[in-house]
């Protein structure tokens, strides 16, 4: 099987939906109290980043346009898996020496933090490549889902870049920003997914 930028293309945007599923499904669980694995939860999701980085690396490069979008999308995806692997191998740790050393309490804070700046950094990213996309869409007549598409980009690299810069103890909730790069990568999804039906 042959790789084309459009086959890339299409993988790409199915991968990308697919993480915006499964956030959604575990962020519902999570808000309705429902037990589900974690090491499930983000080691599909760490399997998933892994893959994307191969096929956005690759349409990154076959692309004749559009390359900071691919590269934004590509590079999202390398931060969340150092962001996912850091929730998988060291909360549970620190947590534990947290709970067990008095005075240990800041270290599983500072890791936590590190985790999130890293998340919110993978959303500004991946609100840039919406912005990207979403512009290239309305310049190829689709005018709703892009407009869409871009909008959510923007909110996503503002409500993130804001916790980057002010903390998460700031004046926005991290849930916020959490849902904004939901939104903005299922749009994105969808968005590349309209585009590969368009292109030659």
């Amino acid at each position: 099987m042959e790789f084309t930028n459009k086959r890339t293309m299409l993988i790409t945007a199915s991968l990308l939906l697919v993480l915006a599923i499964t956030q959604a499904i575990f962020t519902a669980l999570y808000s309705a109290e429902i037990s589900f694995s974690r090491q499930f939860a983000w080691g599909l999701e760490a399997l998933v980043f892994t893959v994307l980085v191969a096929f956005a690396g690759a349409a990154m490069v076959q692309a004749k346009n559009s390359q900071l979008g691919w590269s934004a999308i590509a590079f999202s995806a390398v931060l969340n898996i150092v962001q996912v692997s850091i929730g998988l191998t060291l909360f549970s740790s620190f947590g534990k020496v947290a709970g067990a050393v008095e005075g240990a309490q800041p270290l599983i804070g500072g890791v936590v933090a590190l985790s999130f700046m890293i998340y919110y950094a993978a959303k500004v990213l991946l609100g840039l490549a919406a912005v990207v996309f979403g512009m290239t869409s309305i310049a190829k007549g689709g005018k709703a889902i892009g407009g869409l598409t871009a909008l959510a980009g923007v909110v996503a690299m503002f409500a993130n870049g804001i916790l980057i810069t002010f903390g998460r103890d700031g004046f926005l909730p991290s849930g916020v920003a959490g849902a904004s790069g939901m939104i903005a990568t299922l749009l994105l999804a969808v968005c590349l997914i309209s585009l590969y039906r368009k292109k030659d």
